[in-house]
C-alpha cells in the first residue's frame, strides 16, 4: 500500500485534532501515514520553499499519496506538479492563491508594517499562543504558482462558507482538471463539521479499493 503523507495547514502542527483524526482512520485500514513538522521547528522562518524541502525529505524519493489541509493542500498541489512519483492527492481546502490572496486579508497598512518591520505576530494554533513570523514568507511565495497544474487523480473538499480560502478557487481549478473530483460542502475553512463524511470516502480513496476519481 502507498505510504501517505499528511500536511497540516498554517500555524497548525502534526498534532492537530484533523491530522490525528485522518491518521487514525487511515491506519485503521492498514496505511501507513507520515505527518511531518513543516516548519522544521522554526515557525519564524516558515516558507513555502522550505516547507517544500521537508516534504521532499519526508518523502525520500519514494511513490507516496498526499493529503493536506489549507497550506498543506496548497504545498501538495505544489509538489505534485513537480514530482511524478505522487501517485494521488486529497485536498482539504487547498490555499490556492496563496502570495496573492495576503495582502486582501491582512489590508494595505498591515501588509506595509510587515514588510518595513520584517516580523508579524500571528496565532498559532499548534502551540495556542502568539508567534513572531518574518515577511520572507510572502517573498518567497510571490514565485509559485498560484494553482499548480498537476496531473494525478485527486479529491477535493471545499467548505461552502470558507471564508479563509474562497471555494471558487477551488471550483475554477477543478473545471480545468478532470483529474479532480471537487466536492462543496456546508461547512467553513476548517471543514471539522464534515469529517466523518469525507473519512470514508478518503479511506477507499487513498488507501482502499478505489483506483477512480
Amino acid at each position: 500500500m502507498t505510504p501517505i503523507l499528511y500536511l497540516h495547514g498554517f500555524a497548525s502542527s502534526p498534532a492537530s485534532s484533523k491530522a490525528r483524526f485522518f491518521r487514525e482512520r487511515l491506519e485503521g485500514a492498514g496505511a501507513e501515514v507520515t505527518i511531518p513538522d513543516l516548519a522544521a521547528g522554526d515557525f519564524e522562518h516558515l516558507t513555502i520553499s522550505g516547507q517544500l524541502a521537508v516534504l521532499e525529505r519526508a518523502a525520500a524519493c519514494r511513490s507516496i499519496a498526499l493529503m493536506g489541509s489549507s497550506m498543506g493542500g496548497y504545498l501538495a498541489a505544489l509538489y505534485a506538479a513537480r514530482h511524478p512519483e505522487v501517485t494521488r492527492l486529497v485536498l482539504l481546502a487547498p490555499a490556492f492563491g496563496f502570495a496573492r490572496r495576503w495582502p486582501g486579508r491582512l489590508g494595505p497598512n498591515a501588509l506595509d508594517e510587515w514588510r518595513s518591520t520584517g516580523t508579524m505576530d500571528v496565532f498559532h494554533y499548534g502551540e495556542n499562543r502568539m508567534r513572531a513570523l518574518r515577511y520572507s514568507l510572502l517573498e518567497d511565495a510571490e514565485q509559485y504558482e498560484d494553482s499548480p497544474d498537476f496531473h494525478q487523480p485527486a479529491l477535493i473538499f471545499h467548505g461552502g462558507q470558507d471564508d479563509v480560502v474562497p471555494a471558487e478557487l477551488s471550483q475554477q481549478f477543478a473545471s480545468g482538471h478532470p483529474n479532480a473530483a471537487l466536492e462543496i460542502l456546508e461547512s467553513g475553512h476548517e471543514l471539522l463539521n464534515v469529517l466523518e463524511h469525507m473519512a470514508a470516502r478518503v479511506v477507499l480513496f487513498l488507501a482502499g479499493a478505489g483506483d477512480d476519481v
